[in-house]
């Protein structure tokens, strides 16, 4: 007996076993923490291939029958009326806004970290503090110019405006990606006679890729499920997804079902794009984490 319980002592206090143990138990919470956010989408699918009325159930019901009814609705509507051109208007917002983003701010970055220009930190603070202003507060002043400039329900202000949102955010980020690119290379690339444009697509290119593809990734989330200014600034022919969405709402009720449904289909791009580029994000967004 004091042999089997000296046994235990030891392996309680082996530093082996409590960090093994505290890895569990650091594992088991972020399963724990997944689960709380992935729930709500998993139910959002289950409840979409309900009907409205097993749909509308309190408490929901899990033993309901399965049915599409909610997709064909949703997308056996017409043209107009279906899903189609809102999801055409955001992909088109997101597409264009992101790389005009990538335009500017690759070549803002690299003055800021690369070729550091003068107080380059009170620059990249500027960049930052036009992000403290809500978007409600600059709400009228954009509708007025929209309205006079006839600008109203045109999907090119949104693409300009997604732009001006995004900028900051993706100048913060890729200076930081390119900060980690190391200076003696470009500086060897120079002394083998590379012009600007080689250095950016032989050289940079290749060592900040991933963090440039995370930046694209996360301006387009940020585009794709942008609303507040797509619900004021359009209203037939340049509305989005997310707007789309707001239709199911009516003075009859929540469409439950149909609404689950659509926001599912909706959500594929950007889960696609995700998958797709999962490894890139992971390394671009820990490229700058490790100096």
């Amino acid at each position: 007996m004091s042999a089997a319980t000296t046994t235990t002592r030891g392996s309680v206090g082996n530093p082996t076993v409590r960090r093994s143990r505290r890895v569990l138990s650091l594992g088991v919470l972020a399963w724990l923490v997944g689960l709380m956010f992935v729930l709500p989408v998993v139910w959002m699918v289950f409840t979409s291939f309900h009907s409205e009325p097993d749909a509308a159930t309190n408490p929901p019901s899990l033993t309901a029958p399965l049915t599409l009814d909610s997709y064909r609705e949703v997308f056996g509507a017409s043209w107009s009326n279906g899903p189609w051109p809102p999801l055409l208007n955001s992909l088109g917002a997101s597409v264009f806004s992101t790389l005009l983003v990538l335009l500017l701010a690759i070549p803002a970055a690299f003055a800021l970290s690369i070729k550091p220009v003068h107080k380059w930190r009170d620059v990249l603070f500027f960049f930052l503090s036009t992000k403290m202003l809500p978007l409600v507060a600059g709400l009228l002043p954009i509708y007025l110019f929209a309205k006079n400039t006839q600008f109203l329900d045109n999907i090119w202000l949104l693409v300009i405006l997604y732009t001006s949102m995004n900028l900051p955010i993706a100048v913060w980020m890729l200076q930081s990606f390119l900060a980690e690119v190391p200076v003696a290379l470009i500086e060897a690339a120079q002394m083998d006679g590379a012009k600007l444009p080689t250095i950016l697509t032989r050289v940079i290119a290749p060592i900040a890729g991933p963090g440039v593809a995370a930046t694209a990734l996360i301006c387009f989330i940020f585009s794709w499920n942008e609303m507040l200014f797509a619900r004021v600034l359009t209203s037939v022919v340049a509305h989005t997804a997310p707007v789309y969405l707001t239709t199911f709402i009516t003075s009859q009720g929540l469409f439950l079902a149909k609404v689950c449904a659509a926001s599912f289909v909706i959500s594929l791009p950007v889960l696609a794009a995700g998958f797709a580029a999962q490894d890139k994000l992971v390394q671009g967004l820990s490229l700058g984490a490790v100096k």
